[in-house]
């Protein structure tokens, strides 16, 4: 699969990706549009009427960032009509009522926003869990105190 990639500025780490800096021109050379940004009044939004019909109706959106990066009822209204081939989130507006226009949809993927789910981090949260508890009973300084 090749790769591409956008962002304000191309980085050191992606150098061996295609970096593309318009959004638009990113999603013409892509089957799959991968979002994964930051929340931001920038970001508000970033995916919407022109990016979704340059990804077209061949296209999959795929959201893992946050709901704000999408303009959701375009994306909803691009769905139904085909504009759009497909897309998957975990994450959407006004969570958790999901819009019901997406139940009826067969050209969608819904899962659970998992973050930081991997067994790694998981242990890892327990531990810090435990090793807090430990320091607390023992009257020593909390590793992570609440402050």
């Amino acid at each position: 699969m090749e790769i591409a990639c956008s962002d304000l500025a191309s980085k050191l780490s992606t150098q061996d990706w295609t970096f593309i800096a318009d959004p638009v021109e990113l999603t013409c050379h892509s089957d799959y549009l991968f979002m994964t940004l930051a929340a931001s009044e920038e970001t508000r939004q970033f995916v919407g009427r022109e990016v979704i019909e340059a990804v077209g109706p061949e296209g999959m959106v795929i959201n893992i960032s946050r709901a704000s990066n999408i303009d959701e009822a375009t994306l909803l209204d691009a769905l139904e009509s085909g504009a759009l081939g497909s897309a998957a989130l975990d994450v959407f507006e006004g969570e958790p009522n999901l819009n019901p226009r997406f139940l009826k949809l067969e050209n969608f993927l819904l899962q659970p926003h998992h973050a930081s789910g991997t067994v790694e981090i998981r242990k890892a949260m327990g531990k810090l869990v435990r090793d807090n508890m430990t320091a607390q009973f023992a009257s020593r300084p909390l590793l992570t105190p609440v402050v």
